[in-house]
């Protein structure tokens, strides 16, 4: 029997078992509790997912070289105020794992730690950012006490108001508890803290599962006395967290224990014989959902990404390794699915995920949350926090992150050398309510060809339209723009850069700060020149006419504000079918549609010949959000066509469609008739 065959049959088989479970009448809890026994007795009955598409051949969508550039949407480290009194406790996953003790060294080799893990992934597929790797943490040792000062520090001003450290015991033995020690030692370290007990079996396949075990829980009634008794030091330390003033200790999976009901009876009378009171039992519901009063617990905690599950779309990857066997999934399905849920009957502690990628612990074999991005992280915990939350009591509102140094699972608040400090940001960003957008546009002009600005700086002031004006420039042209600026009583915030990606790279650099400022709609312009034409400035001069004319402008800026949906306004005559003039930019496209994660383009599909149009920002959060490595921007060398930039001008309209939002001429908002059909516009080609 072919290898094929039998992969077909295996799916077959586990389709039928598959849908024979869903049909039997168990409640959630005791389906996650039967789903887990039988896979993790029998994971191989799970078959092979799609696979990804084979490598192109020399592609050149891959850091070949480093992977610790800033990309888009690099953010540096700032100093802002929290809200007072903040809204929500926000309480992160901390993994202690970042030092060498003798059982990792027997195991792994000597001097191991997870940053082993971390620095060995590489990228499987196209836009796979790996390694992941730390910024200005740097590969910190947690046996040097500084490290977690400054950890709590950072976690502190930037809104977490604790770590949950998770607690490494086995029958009597722990492991990685010397940081832990360190905490309590250290009185200088204010961030309260409270103890995860992750009582899983370690193995070699990093899951907790009886494959390969490492070492084993030995769970019993005096092994829970032992535990509680160990634990106590940490629960009567001031800096513990409380709810209602009782300790917290999580459970990471209670269907473990022989009885949890039992288990949490003998924790609860030890606690109040020996002088700790009450203690609030929460569960992690990694694996299992059950009503925690069923197990003797008082709470659930939330921890996606685990109990979702988002549609694989490994299929669309452009794999770099053929032989990649790893499962890519969408990470905004799961975003979206957990932000809706319903809080249950129960007591329950939302949880949110910054990310989710394991490649490094399981090489070519990672499973993957692709899209994963620090505004739709943002949007996720402010709409659990200040909805969700909303009708929750004030001692109830803790939502748990996964996590704050989760590195070789890709689940990290920490700063890395791409990001920088963008995840943290976010964090802090969601603890206020989303403020409303601007409603005064922005111009964002490119200037590079600076007698072309001159022209442009007139039309502006012409439009009748009351702008806030950004310039994107190198550092030798900004005297020459700021002079120009002055001669026309102009005043404008100047970004500069490299002359790198045209107009595109700047504009993207530019667009994401306009985004996070507030600003909903922007006009894109830039001094064209197409020097390889010899109609170059007509062409520039056709574009701002039909965009910015007296008679036009305000026009277009009113249907934008009232019409909420309309995402792009693009001068007549130059929306071109995208097939009929894709040009050189195929494989580009292609790529970028992957990357951002946008469905196939319609047969119609246009895009904006010229790069100049009105937009707003929010329907281009597929490519803002992307956070793509300026190194895949061609080096300058005159290039008329097949270069990234290109591909960006031709995906515009098509985020915007995928954003749910339309796409206009400027003539059909103003009531105009759109220009006469031609057999070819007038300026493809050379």
């Amino acid at each position: 029997m072919s290898r094929t065959l039998r992969e077909r049959l295996k799916h077959a088989a586990f389709g039928l078992l598959r849908t024979g479970f869903r049909l039997l009448p168990l409640d959630e809890g005791a389906r996650d509790r039967w789903r887990q026994r039988v896979l993790g007795r029998f994971p191989g009955l799970v078959p092979e997912g799609p696979r990804g598409q084979a490598s192109a051949g020399g592609s050149t969508r891959r850091a070949r070289v480093r992977s610790d550039l800033p990309a888009l949407g690099h953010v540096p480290y700032r100093r802002e105020p929290l809200p007072d009194p903040l809204p929500a406790k926000l309480v992160a996953f901390y993994l202690p794992q970042f030092h060498p003790i003798p059982e990792n060294d027997a195991w792994w080799g000597k001097g191991f730690t997870e940053w082993r893990n971390v620095v060995r992934a590489l990228p499987q597929f196209e836009g796979h950012a790996q390694p992941r790797l730390p910024a200005d943490l740097g590969f910190y040792d947690l046996r040097n006490p500084q490290v977690m000062r400054d950890q709590a520090r950072l976690a502190g001003e930037y809104g977490i108001g604790a770590f949950c450290f998770y607690f490494y015991w086995f029958g009597g033995k722990t492991l990685l508890e010397s940081p832990l020690e360190q905490w309590l030692a250290d009185a200088s370290i204010e961030l309260p803290f409270c103890l995860c007990w992750a009582n899983e079996n370690w193995s070699r396949r990093w899951d907790g599962r009886e494959q390969d075990v490492l070492i084993a829980q030995r769970h019993s009634a005096g092994d829970d006395l032992a535990f509680i008794a160990h634990a106590a030091r940490y629960l009567r330390d001031p800096r513990y967290l409380r709810v209602d003033g009782k300790p917290l200790l999580l459970v990471y999976r209670p269907g473990l224990l022989p009885d949890a009901k039992a288990t949490a009876a003998r924790w609860r009378q030890w606690c109040l014989d020996n002088g700790i009171g009450e203690i609030v039992l929460a569960y992690v519901q990694g694996f299992e959902r059950p009503d925690p009063g069923q197990i003797g617990f008082d709470a659930a905690v939330e921890f996606p990404p685990n109990l979702s599950s988002p549609g694989t779309i490994t299929a669309h990857q452009r794999l770099l390794d053929d032989g990649y066997r790893g499962q890519v999934l969408d990470w905004r399905e799961l975003a979206a699915d957990y932000l809706h849920r319903p809080l249950p009957g129960h007591r329950l502690f939302p949880g949110v995920n910054c990310g989710w990628d394991n490649e490094p612990r399981r090489p070519g074999r990672g499973r993957t949350y692709l899209h994963a991005s620090p505004r739709r992280y943002r949007d996720w915990l402010r709409g659990t926090v200040h909805t969700r939350l909303a009708q929750v009591p004030a001692s109830d509102r803790l939502v748990f992150i996964n996590a704050w140094n989760e590195w070789a699972e890709g689940a990290v608040l920490e700063p890395d050398t791409r990001l920088g400090h963008a995840w943290l940001q976010a964090t802090r960003d969601a603890l206020v309510p989303a403020a409303p957008v601007s409603g005064r546009p922005a111009c964002l002009v490119h200037a590079w060809d600076l007698d072309a600005l001159d022209e442009i700086l007139v039309a502006i002031g012409a439009s009748r339209v009351e702008f806030d004006l950004w310039i994107t420039t190198t550092d030798e042209l900004r005297p020459q723009v700021q002079a120009t600026l002055g001669a026309h009583g102009l005043q404008a915030r100047i970004l500069t850069g490299a002359n790198h990606g045209r107009d595109i790279l700047p504009f993207l650099r530019a667009a994401g700060e306009l985004l996070d400022a507030g600003t909903g709609i922007v006009l894109k312009l830039h001094t064209k020149k197409s020097r390889h034409r010899d109609d170059g400035d007509r062409w520039r001069r056709e574009l701002l006419e039909r965009l910015l004319a007296p008679a036009r402008a305000p026009r277009i800026l009113q249907a934008m504000r009232e019409r909420p949906q309309l995402g792009i306004v693009a001068p007549e005559g130059h929306l071109l079918g995208l097939d009929a003039y894709m040009g050189g930019n195929r494989a580009g496209v292609e790529y970028l549609t992957r990357r951002l994660g946008l469905h196939e383009p319609p047969t119609d599909a246009r895009f904006v010949s010229g790069s100049m149009f009105w937009v707003r920002l929010e329907a281009l959060r597929p490519l803002l959000d992307a956070h793509l490595d300026e190194w895949e921007f061609e080096p300058e060398q005159g290039q008329i066509d097949g270069t990234l930039a290109h591909a960006v001008e031709r995906v515009f309209a098509l985020c915007a469609l995928d954003a749910g939002s339309t796409v206009a001429s400027v003539a059909s908002l103003c009531g105009e008739p759109e220009p006469p059909a031609t057999a070819r516009y007038p300026y493809a080609g050379n």
